[in-house]
C-alpha cells in the first residue's frame, strides 16, 4: 500500500516538474518571438564580427552548469511569482526601451538593451516556475548570459581605444628593450624602412572579450573565494595588452630584420592563437597559484579542526 502511494506520489511530481519544464520553455521563446528583427540582427552581428563570435556559445556553456548542477538547483522547486514578476517587467522595460528608442541611439545600442531584456525575461520565468531558490542556485549562468550582450557602442569605443593605448605602450617598451630604432607618434611607429599603426582592428579585442569570459568562468568553477576570482578577471586586461604588444613589436621587427612581408603575411592573419597563448598561460598560472593556496588554506583549518 505505502509502495503504491509512494509511486503514485513520485508520478505526480514527475507530471509538475514536466509541466514546470514546458511552461519555462514556452515562456523563455514568447520575447525572443517578441523582438524576432533584434534576434536576427544578433546573428548577423554573430556572423559578420569576429568580436562576438562567442555569443552563440553562451547560452550553449550557461545551459551546461544549470544540467550539471541541477540536483541542487531543482532541489526545491516552487513558485517565484513575486521574483519572476520583477524580472518579467525589467524584460518588458527594456524591450519597450528598445522599440521606442527615444533617444535615437544607434543600432547597436538598442539590440545590447533588447538582448539585456531577453536576459531578464529568461530569469524571470525560471523563477516563475522553478522559485527563487532556484534562481540565486543558478545565479551564476544566468549572469554568464550577459556575454551575450552585444556592448554599447560608447564603451565599445573606450574599450578599444584602452587596448590600442595599452598595447602601443607595451610595444614602444619592447622595441626599446630590444634596442630597435623606433619613433612613436600616437599610435604610429616608424621603424627602419617600416611604419606600422596600431589600428582599432589590431587592439585585440576579440581575445581579450575572450580571455574575460574564460577567467570568469575557470574563477566559478576551480575557485572559492571571491578575492581570487576578482584578481584573476582583473588579470586579463594587463596580460591582454602585454600579448598585444609582443605581437606588435614580434612581427615588427621580423619585417624590419627579415622580411616585410610579415606584416602581411600568414603570422599576421593566422598567428593570432600563438599570441594568445602569451596571455592564456599566465593567466592558467595565476589560477594554478590561487587554486593551490586556497587549497593548502582549506588543509590548514581541516587539521586545525581535527585537532580540537
Amino acid at each position: 500500500m505505502k509502495s503504491s502511494e509512494s509511486n503514485e506520489t513520485g508520478a505526480e511530481l514527475a507530471r509538475k516538474n514536466q509541466a514546470r519544464v514546458l511552461g519555462f520553455v514556452l515562456v523563455s521563446i514568447l520575447p525572443t518571438a517578441l523582438v524576432w528583427v533584434s534576434m536576427r540582427s544578433l546573428a548577423a552581428i554573430t556572423l559578420r564580427s569576429d568580436t562576438y563570435s562567442h555569443i552563440p556559445l553562451i547560452p550553449v556553456v550557461s545551459f551546461y552548469l544549470i544540467f550539471s548542477e541541477r540536483k541542487r538547483i531543482f532541489s526545491q522547486p516552487s513558485s517565484g511569482w513575486k521574483i519572476g514578476s520583477l524580472f518579467l517587467l525589467g524584460g518588458a522595460a527594456c524591450f519597450l526601451f528598445g522599440q521606442l528608442n527615444l533617444w535615437a541611439t544607434a543600432p547597436q545600442n538598442v539590440l545590447s538593451v533588447e538582448v539585456l531584456g531577453i536576459v531578464l525575461a529568461w530569469a524571470g520565468a525560471f523563477a516563475l516556475f522553478f522559485g527563487s531558490k532556484a534562481l540565486r542556485a543558478a545565479s551564476f549562468p544566468f549572469l554568464f548570459l550577459l556575454f551575450m550582450i552585444p556592448l554599447p557602442e560608447p564603451f565599445l569605443r573606450r574599450t578599444i581605444f584602452l587596448l590600442q593605448e595599452g598595447s602601443a605602450t607595451v610595444a614602444e617598451l619592447f622595441f626599446n628593450l630590444f634596442g630597435v630604432p623606433v619613433f612613436r607618434q600616437g599610435f604610429d611607429f616608424s621603424l627602419p624602412g617600416v611604419v606600422i599603426r596600431v589600428a582599432e582592428e589590431c587592439s585585440g579585442i576579440r581575445s581579450t572579450l575572450a580571455l574575460v569570459i574564460m577567467s570568469v568562468l575557470a574563477g566559478h568553477l576551480f575557485l572559492r573565494k571571491f578575492w581570487y576570482k576578482t584578481i584573476l578577471c582583473l588579470l586579463v586586461f594587463p596580460l591582454a595588452v602585454f600579448k598585444n604588444g609582443l605581437r606588435i613589436v614580434t612581427l615588427s621587427t621580423l619585417a624590419v630584420y627579415v622580411n616585410a612581408g610579415f606584416l602581411h603575411g600568414r603570422l599576421h592573419r593566422y598567428g593570432g592563437i600563438v599570441f594568445f597563448a602569451a596571455g592564456l598561460v599566465p593567466l592558467a598560472l595565476f589560477l594554478l597559484l590561487f587554486q593551490k593556496n586556497e587549497n593548502a588554506k582549506q588543509s590548514s583549518t581541516d587539521t586545525s579542526a581535527s585537532g580540537a
